[in-house]
């Protein structure tokens, strides 16, 4: 299995482009699978630098209804004209930051013939099923941030319901990709004991100290690898990473290969 980084907020190459946002590629034995398109087209731009051909992709998958993961939606819908697009179904609901800033999806594509719909768990092959957990029990909470949804003129902390995360299953291999793990990365690496788990912790509002430090301790204390990015905050990775030896960075124009 292979996992290039298409964007991400970072980068170690001179000839990437980098926003506010995530984009990965993945390689496995059976599929060529697009999840989450940033917030532009830089996703395709720094795909096509590293000689990915997006027209091959044959499966793509949404996240949750934020910009930053579906705001290159309808350039890929432009490039790639057959894979199917998984999304929650609440995905399209108004999302914002706070009550002014609006950070959704594009409405006028909640129509879209390749849109595939989804609700807790969607099966789609063998070795491929998304889970949004939603019927699962929270045990731990940072918060949502100042994120809420906008319910007619009301405004409510969002709940993420959303958000959905991609279970990838092979010989000896179980890998968890996540958007931003807003449901709770404690609580995901509890509920799926991945062997490896490539995303964001949504940890870069967090303050550096002793909350962080038993976050990093009790994902720490599980076997899996994990690869984050995007939404963790460089200087939550770099104290975590400290306690942490099974703890990496995926930064846009990396590619993990696993197993190596």
């Amino acid at each position: 299995m292979k996992i290039t980084s298409l964007l991400e907020n970072t980068t170690c190459r001179s000839d990437m482009q980098t926003e506010h946002g995530l984009s990965l590629y993945i390689e496995t034995d059976e599929h060529r699978i697009l999840f989450d398109m940033g917030q532009t087209d830089l996703f395709a731009q720094n795909a096509k630098t590293l000689g990915i051909d997006l027209t091959a992709v044959d499966i793509a998958v949404l996240s949750h209804g934020h910009y930053d993961h579906g705001g290159g939606l309808r350039t890929f819908l432009s490039i790639n004209d057959h894979a199917p697009v998984y999304v929650h179904c609440d995905a399209f609901l108004p999302h914002y930051n706070g009550t002014e800033k609006y950070i959704g999806l594009d409405p006028e594509l909640q129509a879209h013939p390749r849109l595939s719909f989804t609700d807790d768990v969607c099966t789609i092959d063998d070795t491929l099923t998304l889970f949004s957990c939603n019927q699962k029990k929270r045990e731990h909470s940072f918060g949502a941030f100042g994120l809420t949804e906008r319910v007619g003129t009301a405004f409510h902390e969002d709940d993420f319901r959303h958000e959905q995360y991609l279970l990838i299953e092979e010989v000896g291999k179980r890998v968890l990709i996540s958007g931003c793990s807003h449901k709770g990365i404690l609580d995901l690496a509890a509920w799926f004991s991945p062997d490896v788990l490539v995303g964001g912790f949504h940890f870069s509002k967090l303050e550096v100290g002793a909350v962080l430090a038993d976050a990093a301790g009790q994902l720490a204390a599980h076997p899996t690898q994990y690869y984050t990015c995007h939404c963790t905050g460089e200087m939550q990775y770099t104290f975590m990473k400290q306690s942490m030896p099974n703890l990496h960075y995926l930064s846009c124009g990396e590619t993990l290969v696993y197993p190596a």
